[in-house]
């Protein structure tokens, strides 16, 4: 299936649109606990990162979750 992202788009590129995404849907600016950012709050015991889900809805928002990182040596992106 082709990304609808378009071409070259890299896995990298698409965390940063979903980070600007979430801020911008929150007026700009998030203010996040203390804690979010240690490690095991950003990946598993093993030290890989966790990876994120996009997921369209029904009435036409898009919803991100946290999901386990696949079990693969590379990052990837995944169109199902």
């Amino acid at each position: 299936m082709p990304s609808p992202f378009g071409d070259g788009v890299t896995p990298a590129d698409i965390s940063h649109a979903m980070l600007i995404a979430v801020l911008m849907a929150n007026g700009g600016s998030v203010t996040l606990p203390p804690g979010s950012f240690a490690p095991d709050a950003l990946g598993g015991r093993d030290g890989s990162w966790h990876a994120v889900a996009m997921e369209p809805q029904p009435d036409g928002t898009v919803r991100l979750s946290v999901r386990p990182r696949p079990d693969v040596p590379e990052a990837d992106v995944r169109h199902e």
